[in-house]
């Protein structure tokens, strides 16, 4: 696989790519009171939490970019 030149840069997400992270960040802090309401305090639920806020930062690559890490139009 290769990475497009621009993989690792900036780029100011358009309106609709923000309104998409918006819906997904609401979902996500959603799932997260959940994970704190029935999952006991401790090193799993921290880990898990620490997980949850890696893939909300993924879920904004993936819809700012394309696969081989180019930016969606």
């Amino acid at each position: 696989m290769t990475l497009h030149k621009d993989a690792f840069g900036y780029r100011t997400p358009t309106d609709d790519q923000q309104a998409s992270m918006q819906v997904c960040r609401e979902a996500t802090e959603q799932y997260a009171m959940t994970l704190m309401e029935v999952v006991p305090e401790g090193p799993d639920r921290t880990f898990i939490l620490r997980k949850l806020r890696t893939l909300a930062m993924w879920v904004n690559v993936a819809i700012t970019r394309h696969q081989d890490g180019s930016v969606r139009p």
